[in-house]
């Protein structure tokens, strides 16, 4: 019972990831526009941050997703 517990964990917790994976791409599709159509010089740093702190999250989602099918093929073999 607790290995089938595990695994509903497991995949909520993939699940949890893939869509914060895909919030964080439209974010940075966002920032990037933001970017590109911005007028005022002022702003041009703001974007500029924001555009690289979501690409940071961006990766950092991306090495938990890959940690967390390491660990799934490691505990579940096809």
């Amino acid at each position: 019972m607790k290995l089938f517990k595990q695994q509903i964990s497991h995949h909520r917790e993939q699940e949890l990831l893939t869509d914060q994976i895909h919030k964080t791409q439209i974010a940075l599709e966002t920032a990037y526009s933001n970017f590109d159509n911005v007028l005022e010089p002022e702003l041009i740093d703001s974007f500029i941050y924001e555009v690289n702190a979501i690409q940071q999250r961006y990766q950092y989602l991306i090495q938990q997703a890959k940690k967390l099918e390491a660990q799934l093929q490691k505990s579940y073999p096809a």
